[in-house]
C-alpha cells in the first residue's frame, strides 16, 4: 500500500486587529487601537497629558475615523488613562 504524502503544515493567517470606534473629546469620531508595552518601542507625547509615553509603556492610538489618507497624519498616541478620561481632560496643547 502506498503511503500519504506528508501533511504541510498550515500557515494561520494573521487576524486583522478589532476595529473599535469611540468618540473623541471634539465630539467626533476616532479609530482606537491599543498598542502593548512589547510594541511600543518610540517616545511619543500625550495630549491629553503633555507627558512622555517611554518605551515599553502599554498605550492606545488614536486617529479620525473618516478614513481620508490625512488621517493616518493626524493620529495621536495617548496614555490609555488619558484616553478614558478624555471628557474630562481636554489636548493640553494645539496640534497645528
Amino acid at each position: 500500500m502506498a503511503r500519504r504524502p506528508a501533511r504541510k503544515p498550515r500557515q494561520h493567517a494573521p487576524l486583522p486587529a478589532p476595529r473599535r470606534i469611540e468618540v473623541g473629546p471634539d465630539g467626533y469620531d476616532y479609530e482606537v487601537r491599543s498598542v502593548p508595552g512589547a510594541r511600543a518601542v518610540k517616545v511619543y507625547r500625550c495630549p491629553g497629558c503633555d507627558h512622555e509615553i517611554r518605551p515599553g509603556v502599554a498605550h492606545v492610538v488614536v486617529w479620525p475615523a473618516d478614513a481620508t489618507e490625512t488621517s493616518v497624519d493626524d493620529r495621536r498616541h495617548w496614555h490609555t488613562p488619558c484616553w478614558t478620561h478624555r471628557a474630562t481632560r481636554g489636548p493640553t496643547r494645539r496640534w497645528s
